[in-house]
């Protein structure tokens, strides 16, 4: 996953840098879609799950307060959701066109 250098003004972490991940990096939540789209079932539900609680430990682990892991997360779901949509109906274009 993409990382992106931040400093947090935190008294604990003053001035220190700390890598944190992007949570809604545009190649990974492309990278999740083109996954749900071609998996079905159970499949789709344990990838989907894996990827929500491997985001959720890198926010964690980048010292991201818990109260705000879930609402990103979140957000994830919805922008991976909301490409899904969008492949679907560029294919759907497309195919109508070749007729």
């Amino acid at each position: 996953m993409a990382t992106e250098t931040t400093r947090r003004p935190a008294a604990s972490h003053e001035g220190k840098v700390i890598a944190f991940p992007s949570a809604t990096g545009t190649a990974n939540i492309e990278r999740c879609a083109r996954e749900l789209g071609r998996r079905h079932g159970a499949d789709a539900i344990e990838f989907w799950k894996a990827e929500c609680r491997r985001l959720a430990d890198q926010l964690l682990a980048a010292g991201m307060p818990e109260s705000d892991v879930g609402q990103r997360v979140m957000e994830f779901q919805q922008d991976v959701q909301i490409e899904l949509v969008l492949s679907h109906q560029k294919r759907a274009v497309a195919k109508s066109q070749k007729r």
